[in-house]
């Protein structure tokens, strides 16, 4: 039998400080279970469900919510396929995959990140909906929001001239962070070297602690440079990447005989972020003075303005992507409004121009 498509309506709360929910689910009984749970939350309001995502986008272009909670198995287009749209229909909310079928680490789990997700939540069977599943969603879902965007308004910038005029000192380091829709653009980004830069690479990338050795797996696919999630203690090797597991800040401090290993600490920073762009840039500033260089990929909030801006005092530089090429452009037009960046463009030819502004005469 057809499932019918129709809006399915939450009594409308107004409480002001909470996050408000939009839950897409083709279930009446998971629907129900995850209204009760969030309602029952005081952190969290169900602003409105439905089965659909075509509905879904309709509510979208007439209210703004903070959260969506995703089925990936809708009627009519399907959960994965209004990903996209519904990003571009609010760019600030955080969607979470709600799903039986997208196990962490899956193919469709790793897509769905790769188009914006912010987490993947496992979904109970419609019956086996059990103790231990209102607590742990919760949980989850507080962890997305210790970072939750300030509502300022991003200033407008003009582009800077994409001109490899070198830098005062040679590329010592280079790191890369990003945030939502930053998996398709490190592909983009990498695809874009078309050799080694002889120097190591940090990379934070906002992803929830248990994807991020699928997604070092995922990441060494689209390089010939060898990727390892980073360990405390790891002396860092040119033409290696280094990922912040999802759980840390990847930091980096210069130890006996000069050797830069790398750091790992638990703090999240003052906007909430774990692991934090933020502190990989300031300790790249530190330890690498000019030689320090930074790139700030698509993603939500303004994680990273305030490293770069040490980089850039430190004497280093930084180059963001381009708005047209972001799916959230809060990070790097953050960086571009504060007048931080030598370049703003598109991922693909950001390595290209890091190889040539880094490489100084002898």
């Amino acid at each position: 039998m057809m499932t019918a498509i129709m809006p399915i309506h939450a009594s409308p709360r107004k409480d002001p400080g909470k996050v408000r929910t939009l839950v897409v689910d083709d279930s009446v009984v998971v629907r129900t279970v995850i209204e009760r749970i969030l309602n029952a939350d005081p952190g969290y309001s169900v602003a409105h469900k439905t089965n659909s995502a075509e509905h879904a986008l309709g509510y979208l272009a007439d209210h703004a919510v903070d959260l969506i909670l995703l089925d990936i198995e809708l009627p009519g287009q399907s959960g994965l396929a209004a990903l996209p749209q519904i990003l571009r229909a609010n760019p600030s909310v955080k969607v979470a995959i709600l799903s039986g079928k997208c196990e962490e680490g899956s193919a469709a789990a790793v897509e769905a990140l790769a188009l914006g997700a912010s987490d993947i939540v496992s979904k109970p069977g419609s019956g086996s909906f059990g103790e231990q599943f209102p607590q742990a969603l919760i949980e989850r879902l507080n962890r997305l929001f210790g970072d939750r965007p300030t509502a300022l308004p991003m200033p407008r910038v003009s582009t800077p001239a994409a001109t490899a005029v070198p830098a005062d000192a040679p590329l010592a380091c280079l790191g890369v962070g990003a945030s939502t829709g930053g998996i398709h653009a490190l592909g983009q980004l990498f695809q874009g070297l078309a050799a080694p830069l002889g120097v190591p690479v940090l990379l934070t990338q906002h992803l929830p602690v248990s994807f991020t050795g699928y997604f070092a797996q995922q990441l060494a696919r689209m390089t010939s440079l060898r990727v390892k999630v980073a360990e405390t203690g790891d002396l860092l090797a040119p033409d290696t990447v280094y990922v912040a597991p999802g759980d840390a800040n990847l930091q980096v401090r210069r130890g006996l005989h000069g050797r830069v290993n790398i750091v790992l600490t638990p703090e999240r920073t003052p906007a909430g972020n774990l692991p934090g762009v933020d502190p990989m840039f300031a300790s790249m500033a530190e330890v690498y003075g000019a030689g320090a260089a930074g790139i700030v990929l698509t993603g939500m909030g303004r994680d990273g303005t305030v490293g770069a801006r040490d980089i850039v005092a430190a004497g280093g530089w930084i180059v963001a992507q381009d708005e047209a090429s972001s799916v959230v452009w809060g990070m790097p037009g953050s960086v571009a409004g504060a007048g931080l960046t030598c370049a703003v463009m598109e991922p693909l030819s950001i390595m290209n121009f890091v190889a040539r502004r880094g490489r100084v005469a002898a």
